[in-house]
């Protein structure tokens, strides 16, 4: 297993709550300094793949709807409002960077059949040799097992590890609006503690987990354990991170004690 010296192909997963600033608003601010990064790290010689999440949320934003809705018709029809808008603002501000990104919609059986498969690797390895982001996310106008809640990827946290996996990603980073795994509720007990490594997903490492977040997320903590279990199953590693500024990925990538690192390779982190 690399250590962080050697992160190079990095998948960078970010979730609706960390795109959006409230219900009503898309985070600007956070989506430019997330496309500065990548950008900068594309310069730098790394290679970036981006799992975002936010079709539905934005859909409701522009379609000024504050509740979420239960109707799966409804639901797909915000995700096809705002999957073309998220992706127009990505393309705006990575643009502003010099930086070319493309769109790839994925439902689960694509990575069941050997053709499919084969296409999405050879597309996603073709783009990354171009410099150019690969911005990925579940395709949910068609994919409705997800919006119902039952078993297809389920969510961005598993899209995520999948393609990191197909990809033979060396880190995933998930960007969320918590900063890692606490050994409690940081939300319920002020003495909650961070944990700062993870070598191995156990029964206690999945007791601490807690559910999702906001109404327009799908994924919660659990989720992102069972992606952990998966990157390090692959020998790769995966780090949980608090998306409020981008610029934590740099951090990151230096080898920063930031977000709880999930990696079997045990290594002093600086503060």
């Amino acid at each position: 297993m690399k250590s962080h010296n050697d992160w190079k192909r990095l998948v960078i997963k970010i979730g609706t709550n960390s795109i959006m600033k409230d219900v009503d608003q898309v985070d600007f601010k956070k989506l430019d300094r997330l496309a500065f990064v990548c950008s900068s790290l594309v310069q730098e010689g790394y290679q970036v793949s981006i799992i975002s999440s936010g079709a539905v949320g934005v859909g409701a934003s522009i379609m000024d709807i504050h509740e979420y809705p239960t109707d799966i018709h409804e639901q797909q029809a915000l995700a096809a409002i705002g999957q073309s808008a998220l992706m127009g603002h990505y393309s705006r501000f990575f643009n502003y960077y010099n930086r070319n990104v493309a769109q790839i919609l994925l439902t689960k059986d694509v990575f069941e059949f050997s053709k499919s498969y084969e296409n999405v690797k050879n597309t996603i390895f073709n783009l990354l040799a171009r410099g150019v982001i690969p911005i990925m996310n579940e395709n949910d106008s068609i994919s409705i097992e997800e919006l119902e809640h039952v078993t297809k990827f389920g969510e961005n946290d598993t899209l995520a590890a999948i393609v990191a996996e197909n990809i033979n990603a060396d880190l995933l980073i998930i960007l969320s609006d918590v900063d890692g795994l606490y050994n409690k509720n940081p939300r319920d007990y002020p003495d909650a503690k961070r944990l700062s490594h993870i070598s191995e997903i156990t029964d206690d490492v999945r007791a601490m987990a807690t559910g999702k977040g906001s109404e327009f997320a799908t994924g919660g903590m659990s989720t992102k354990i069972n992606a952990a279990e998966r990157m390090l199953k692959n020998d790769a590693s995966m780090i949980i991170a608090d998306s409020e500024d981008p610029l934590v990925i740099f951090k990151i990538l230096m080898g920063n004690d930031v977000g709880t690192l999930f990696s079997r390779v045990v290594e002093r982190r600086r503060r």
